[in-house]
């Protein structure tokens, strides 16, 4: 049975827009965010940060 923290919380996983495959795994609150969140972020691949996108 899933626990009701789980339900209002699920994990993300936010791809980079750079095309490099790199990945952050994150929750996020379905009430305050139900769109797809974008975050920018680091990415260490190409040492710079760029826009992370939520991939289901």
């Amino acid at each position: 049975m899933a626990s009701k923290s789980n339900e209002l919380r699920p994990l993300v996983k936010l791809r980079s827009t750079a095309g490099t495959g790199y990945t952050y795994v994150t929750r996020k609150n379905r009430r305050n965010d139900p769109d797809r969140m974008i975050l920018k972020k680091y990415d260490p691949v190409i040492r710079k940060h760029v826009d992370f996108r939520e991939e289901r």
